[in-house]
């Protein structure tokens, strides 16, 4: 098949029966199957697991969702869904986990994408061909030749443990491998972590266990699902995601100071940021539980005694169970570390989607955003759909590696030091962000601007924070 991107775009060559791999269907992957779909691209879809939803299929046979029992969404339905199919009216603002994977199976079966897909296939190593594209290789021994391959295999998967003096005997797990409360009635448990996992964890346990602890090294904002009787993030539109950033911090926080108080009359940390520096909590369940004595505050660990635990305060608890709520390591199994490694969480993206200097791989929903991912999924991939067919091409490579180190500097600025913080958007911002370089990429093919590769970058380079 003969490439449909011009070779002053991308430099690609004939390949094999189809022109471009998706890896993963989950919510982002099969966002990708839809749009390529649409635009008359050629695709093949690889997923490990026997359906789509990828962590929102409890339970999915690939092992990598994290969803337990009791979770719900923390955006909204109207924020979350896809901008081509919208959910059910019928679905509550904050639907279920079981409600979501519904929503899924129905897109896809409404655009037609599962003969696309090729379930209970793992790619197992993806590598640049020497004529150019990528070799993809699965776990049924076969190899395959693409022109493109976009990467869609989500990053809450690999468990990011961490490490503590001392030594416990009790029992231990992530909060990827948590599914029910059942099995800790009676105990006395410690939820370390203070995301939105930790917090849905421990209330969850709360309601068995004797006692839940859950100890944070650090303060955050906890947000409500609702203010003022409206989804939280609804409050944030496409008109004023316009105003400055320190405007809409100020009008959020007095409505969270009116609706709540402060964390510390909570018995919890004074947040060392403020908010919208770090990626925040969403509960409405965290604060009663903590008032009603359910859930205890603690500060950091200090050290681990057997059957207990000390803190940095000095006290110390008996504990039973210790769930890790640590968050997770950004990365990609099948390529290999001369192609590209992560560094601390990081990779450096153009856009948050593009390598600079490697020609048809591209990232999609590698994003911690404040707000849903689904529909920022959905955008990039349509900007990739334009680069893909011609319509739309890359500034230099220079030009690339200047918005990355712009975008670094900016996250470094506004953001608490943390890894979870190197694939940090805001939302509409964003989808503005790709709205407008689709519109730049047009122009840029008009005039004949493209990449052209000359050679394969080292892992140094790739692993650099340029």
């Amino acid at each position: 098949m003969t490439s449909k991107l011009d070779a002053g775009v991308i430099r690609l060559g004939t390949f094999g029966a189809m022109d471009v791999c998706i890896i993963g269907a989950g919510s982002s992957g099969i966002s990708s199957c839809q749009v390529l779909k649409a635009r008359g691209l050629e695709f093949d879809c690889f997923e490990k697991g026997s359906n789509v939803g990828g962590l929102w299929r409890y339970e999915n046979d690939s092992g990598l969702s994290s969803a337990y029992r009791s979770l719900y969404i923390n955006t909204s339905r109207k924020v979350m869904e896809y901008k081509a199919y919208p959910m059910p009216a019928d679905y509550p603002d904050y639907p279920h986990h079981t409600q979501i994977a519904d929503y899924f199976d129905d897109y896809v079966d409404h655009f037609g994408l599962r003969d696309h897909i090729r379930f209970r296939t793992e790619v197992t190593d993806v590598r640049p061909a020497e004529s150019g594209g990528w070799e993809v290789t699965t776990d049924r021994g076969q190899t395959h030749t693409y022109r493109a391959v976009l990467v869609a295999n989500g990053h809450h998967w690999n468990p990011k443990l961490p490490e503590y003096p001392g030594e416990f005997l009790g029992e231990t797990t992530h909060s990827h491998y948590y599914r029910t409360n059942e099995g800790f009635e009676g105990k006395n448990v410690l939820v370390v972590g203070f995301g939105n996992s930790a917090v849905d964890i421990a209330c969850d346990t709360s309601r068995v266990a004797r006692q839940v602890f859950l100890s944070t090294r650090r303060g955050a904002h906890v947000v409500p699902k609702y203010l003022r009787g409206v989804p939280v993030d609804e409050l944030v539109t496409p008109a004023n995601s316009r105003f400055p950033f320190w405007f809409t911090r100020l009008m959020l926080t007095r409505l969270l100071k009116q609706a709540q108080g402060s964390m510390t009359d909570y018995g919890l940390p004074e947040p060392d940021h403020r908010l919208g520096e770090a990626h925040p909590t969403i509960s409405s369940e965290l604060l009663p539980a903590i008032g009603h004595g359910r859930v205890k505050p603690k500060p950091a660990i200090h050290r681990l005694e057997g059957h207990s635990v000390r803190f940095a305060d000095g006290s110390e608890e008996p504990i039973d169970v210790i769930v890790w709520c640590t968050g997770y390591r950004i990365t990609f199994p099948f390529l290999p570390p001369d192609v590209l490694e992560p560094k601390d969480n990081e990779v450096p993206l153009y856009r948050m989607v593009v390598p600079p200097d490697l020609d048809g791989l591209f990232f999609i929903a590698l994003l911690q955003p404040l707000g849903a991912m689904m529909p920022l999924a959905e955008a990039q991939s349509e900007w990739v759909a334009d680069l893909l067919s011609g319509e739309s091409a890359l500034p230099t490579r220079e030009e690339m590696w200047k918005e990355i180190r712009e975008r670094r500097e900016t996250l470094q600025r506004r953001y608490v030091k943390s890894t979870r913080h190197t694939i940090q958007v805001d939302f509409y911002p964003y989808l503005r962000e790709i709205e407008k370089e689709r519109k730049a990429g047009r122009k840029r093919r008009v005039r004949g601007r493209g990449i052209v590769p000359v050679e394969r970058p080292s892992a140094e380079r790739l692993t650099a924070t340029a």
